[in-house]
């Protein structure tokens, strides 16, 4: 069996770099490389300060959800969509038109962005409820850490723990079944994304 590569990826080193289009900020949590390209997937944090519009990701899926903040409601290819409350993740193509509105103030949003022909991805937003043992075949698992306390994932029987606030755990292994059990003693907050290469 190939072995697992564990990383942490806290919160203080996470990379701070300016929107394509200048209308904000983006705290780059994790990315795959690509030739010829950005990336192949991204997971970042941006800082949405006011209205306005989204940088254009040709080529590429997206996922959002609101991480802090009031919420937000989106207008993609001029059909407004219901406002995004905290931790209710909602996709759309990085090609589409899309313009923000945050009818509750300023938010932090948690954004995955990848290319479909090149991954499959499944994200879910585990905030408020039991989540104990899964299996997964993808060969990358990240778990993001959006409450106070820690969290431990478990693979195979050998855990990994993201301390605190915004830190993220990245497992990169085989694509091949393996067992993953996830532990929040003081209640769970997060993010669980699985990604395969197609």
């Amino acid at each position: 069996m190939s072995a697992v590569s564990a990383r942490l990826l806290r919160a203080q080193d996470h990379i701070r770099m300016p929107w394509r289009n200048g209308g904000g900020v983006t705290r780059e949590v994790a990315r795959e490389p690509a030739p010829g390209l950005d990336f192949g997937w991204r997971l970042s944090i941006a800082e949405v300060a006011r209205d306005g519009g989204f940088s254009s990701f040709a080529g590429c899926q997206r996922i959002i959800a609101v991480l802090e903040g009031q919420g937000m409601q989106l207008t993609v290819d001029g059909q407004a969509q219901p406002v995004l409350g905290p931790g209710a993740p909602y996709a759309f193509s990085g090609d589409a038109r899309v313009e923000c509105r945050l009818p509750g103030g300023p938010i932090r949003d948690f954004n995955l962005i990848y290319r479909p022909e090149r991954y499959s991805v499944r994200l879910q937003w585990l905030a408020g409820r039991a989540f104990g043992a899964f299996h997964s075949a993808a060969s990358t698992v990240l778990l993001f850490n959006a409450g106070a306390g820690p969290l431990r994932l478990l693979r195979d029987g050998v855990a990994h723990v993201a301390p605190g606030r915004h830190d993220c755990l990245r497992l990169d292994g085989p694509a091949a079944l393996a067992a993953y059990e996830i532990e929040a003693p003081s209640g769970l907050d997060a993010c669980l994304v699985e990604i395969a290469p197609r």
